[in-house]
């Protein structure tokens, strides 16, 4: 359409020999057509519904007009831009649909459920509060419930944004959403599948979408007084003057009547506020900034706080070693060398880590014999030396003592023994990226009063995050709920 339009002003400005005649206006009529086509469509089909007078009527009277009063390239031009304001709104609101369909992937499909003595395989949606459900290692968890099984290790990036798994324990609540990481696990229904908390979650995003700013609903609300007024008023202006003027014309009127609709139609306020609201989002969007609706754009004008989260918004989401205190007599590089020969063949963000630093050195890891003991760590052989690699739970279980002052290290730690002995440590945790420091800076510099993060990682960890970037205000541990009551807060206030 725009091609047609802008090839016709050219023959228009030429003045084309063969561009007269029926050729100009059946030209700019498919050039019409292929733009205005479903807007004239929506206004048509709105009217058995009873909302004749909306913004569909008011361009469709307006532009048909231009072309009963052959300003054909006005006609189209306005549909034109009309319609590109359009296509902006749908393509953020389907942005906004692919991202929520990326979040529904997050819920479970089938469940397993144990019912009289059989294993039963269910839509999650069927099954009741009480229930006994069975998810197995890899599986996601599909309803919220207690855990049954003495314990469990669980991925809860799904719902905190922290990679490394939750250990849970006999009683203690499991979310849907969160994945089962080592074990067969039962766990017992405690809401139904509407009532989970990812569900809850889900709901409140599809709610934001689609949302229009108020100035954009002003348009809708605008053209359902404006438009029978400026009908009302043309129909008077072909028919009144029969009674008032001596030598009227029918043909003269109505083709005044249609001028006047023409101009009376508020094309720049009609076409200006959508393409001024989208080419506001689209700028938002080459800075990585996604706007869910337009309507947040008038509400980000009046913003005083802010409210962020940790993991992948301030940090990078990606683990890495951050201190490696070899016990004496032990080197760095040999100490590298015994974990690294264990954690090589565990699939955990932490072992991933470790293992990543040692590649980055050139010390490729020696792998020997690896036993893996569900939330303690790694046992193994690593060139002919007895090697245990993981939590302090870990050595202690093999009765193995340690310093004290580890168990007050908050980084995620891997403590090492080497043939029964205390061996050494190194942390692991998550960075800040590089520019996070500067735009909490530049917030404030905007005057933004309040600058908040929230977390599902160790508090400690999320205040030492919050000192080094200049965040005066951090909550850690906290699951989206909880995040949730802290932004109903913040709004309150």
């Amino acid at each position: 359409s725009l091609a047609l339009l802008l090839v016709g002003l050219a023959l228009d400005y030429y003045k084309a020999g063969f561009f007269t005649g029926y050729v100009r206006p059946i030209w700019y009529g498919v050039a019409f057509v292929l733009v205005g086509w479903n807007v004239v469509k929506a206004a048509v089909l709105s009217i058995p519904s009873g909302n004749i007078f909306n913004e569909f009527l008011l361009m469709s009277i307006a532009t048909l007009g231009a072309f009963a009063i052959g300003e054909y390239p006005e006609g189209v031009a306005v549909m034109l831009f009309y319609t590109v304001g359009e296509l902006f709104q749908d393509a953020a609101v389907n942005r906004a649909k692919r991202s929520i369909k990326a979040l529904l992937e997050i819920q479970a499909t089938e469940v397993a459920v144990l019912r009289g003595g059989q294993r039963l395989v269910l839509d999650p949606k069927k099954v009741v509060v009480g229930d006994v459900i069975e998810v197995k290692p890899g599986e996601k968890v599909a309803l919220d419930g207690t855990l049954q099984s003495e314990r469990g290790s669980f991925n809860t990036a799904a719902l905190t944004g922290e990679s490394v798994p939750q250990t849970k324990r006999q009683g203690e609540a499991v979310l849907a959403g969160m994945i089962n990481q080592d074990m067969l696990s039962q766990i017992t229904v405690t809401a139904a599948f509407k009532d989970t908390k990812l569900s809850k979650i889900l709901a409140l995003v599809q709610d934001a979408v689609g949302r229009k700013a108020k100035t954009q609903q002003f348009i809708t609300k605008f053209a359902k007084i404006y438009t029978p007024i400026v009908v009302v008023l043309a129909v008077g202006l072909t028919l009144v003057p029969y009674f008032v003027v001596q030598d009227y014309v029918f043909r003269d009127w109505l083709y005044r009547a249609l001028v006047f609709l023409v101009i009376s139609c508020p094309c720049a306020l009609v076409v200006s506020i959508p393409l001024g609201y989208f080419g506001g989002i689209g700028a938002a969007s080459r800075q990585g900034i996604l706007f869910k609706g337009s309507n947040f754009l008038d509400t980000i004008r009046e913003m005083d706080t802010v409210v962020m989260d940790k993991t992948g918004t301030l940090t990078k989401g990606v683990f890495a070693v951050q201190q490696v205190q070899p016990a004496a007599g032990l080197d760095a590089a040999g100490f590298l060398h015994l974990v690294a020969g264990l954690e090589s063949k565990s699939t955990h963000p932490i072992a991933k880590a470790v293992v990543a630093h040692v590649d980055a050195q050139g010390a490729g890891p020696a792998v020997g014999d690896v036993e893996e003991i569900a939330g303690h760590g790694l046992r193994g052989t690593v060139d002919g030396r007895q090697v245990l690699a993981g939590n302090t739970k870990l050595l202690q279980k093999f009765s193995i003592a340690y310093p004290p002052e580890i168990d007050r290290i908050d980084d995620s730690i891997v403590v090492t023994a080497v043939d029964g002995q205390y061996a050494g440590y190194l942390t692991v945790a998550d960075e800040e990226k590089e520019d996070a420091a500067q735009a909490v800076r530049e917030l404030k510099a905007q005057g933004i009063t309040k600058i908040v993060m929230l977390s599902g990682d160790k508090d400690s960890i999320v205040q030492r995050v919050a000192k080094t970037l200049g965040i005066t205000e951090a909550h850690g541990g906290l699951l989206p709920e909880d995040k949730a009551r802290y932004v109903e807060q913040y709004k309150a206030e």
